[in-house]
């Protein structure tokens, strides 16, 4: 299941509607000869990597894994289930000594029936439950969420929330989520256009130049600008300019630094800082693994002016 974790990309649904149907097909045609197993459980692996959302792509997997009689790659389906869920993976130790061919399908549904990976789904639930938006809200604050999958997810919770009047703790929690995974451009724009649409406009900016950073293909800094121009052209009454270093430097610090609550601190301060190169303290985050702090702390470099730091911004692009 490695793989699937190492080569998503977001949910195409119709991609995994159409493996999922040919898994479907290889299982019956099993029946008659099991060499088809293999072909199905092929198909089954390609839908839940092209769409990890839609449940029934988790059910044909763990069924072609149960026709295969493999209890070790159903436990590790629910692993990876659990991964995206946002929950740690370790717990599935608990189930060590559970026949999963006996029993898989049924931690599956229990899994998937407790947390719907359908952010709708999700929402019915989580809103007819009580206090159902605090538990979650106070949830989050709690999970690892570094995996892609997770975040994306969770992301799209988050606009549930802001849709139903939520917006609150939309913008705090998604400021969480990106603190997890930066690079997901999807919830910068989402966060610009909550931003943008209360008045915020320097903190919209800030959000539309992460997310035009990570994919420019869309350059939402560039449109918002585009916008905020248009506006003072028709004579509304904003005035605005993009924000100075030092508004990009204190956002970025508030980043970084939710970005290193997430993770404890794993190396001791230095005693004398000023002995330390400044990309040398990104170093040092990138070797013990915390991706999330070297990337703010490098953007910071760079929006200071610091050499070297935009090439350091674009080789932890390139990891994440």
């Amino acid at each position: 299941m490695t793989d699937i974790g190492a080569s998503l990309q977001h949910p195409r649904r119709s991609l995994g509607n159409r493996h999922r149907s040919q898994a479907r097909k290889f299982l019956l045609m099993s029946q008659n000869d099991p060499e088809y197993i293999g072909w199905a459980e092929q198909s089954a692996r390609q839908a839940v990597l092209h769409d990890f959302t839609h449940p029934d792509n988790w059910r044909v997997l763990v069924e072609a894994k149960l026709q295969a009689n493999d209890d070790i790659g159903i436990r590790a389906v629910i692993v990876e289930l659990f991964s995206v869920l946002g929950r740690n993976p370790d717990s599935v130790k608990q189930l060590d000594g559970v026949d999963m061919n006996e029993l898989g399908s049924e931690i599956l549904e229990a899994s998937l029936g407790a947390d719907p990976l359908d952010p709708d789904s999700w929402w019915e639930k989580t809103k007819r439950e009580n206090d159902g938006v605090e538990a979650f809200c106070n949830r989050v604050k709690k999970l690892d969420l570094r995996d892609i999958r997770a975040n994306v997810l969770f992301s799209r919770r988050l606009e549930r929330l802001r849709d139903s009047g939520f917006e609150d703790e939309f913008l705090e929690l998604s400021k969480l989520v990106l603190a997890h995974r930066p690079n997901n451009h999807e919830t910068w724009s989402e966060l610009g256009r909550l931003h943008e649409r209360r008045g915020e406009y320097d903190n919209a900016w800030m959000c539309y130049d992460q997310a035009q950073l990570h994919f420019p293909e869309i350059p939402a800094r560039d449109r918002f600008i585009e916008r905020m121009e248009s506006k003072m052209d028709d004579g509304d009454s904003v005035s605005w300019n993009a924000p100075g270093i030092d508004s990009r430097v204190e956002f970025l610090n508030r980043m970084q630094n939710l970005a290193n609550q997430t993770q404890p601190p794993t190396h001791e301060t230095q005693e004398d800082e000023d002995e330390i190169l400044p990309l040398e303290e990104v170093d040092v985050l990138l070797a013990e693994n915390r991706l999330t702090e070297a990337f703010f702390l490098a953007r910071r470099m760079a929006a200071e002016g610091i050499d070297g730091a935009i090439e350091k911004v674009e080789e932890i692009r390139g990891i994440l």
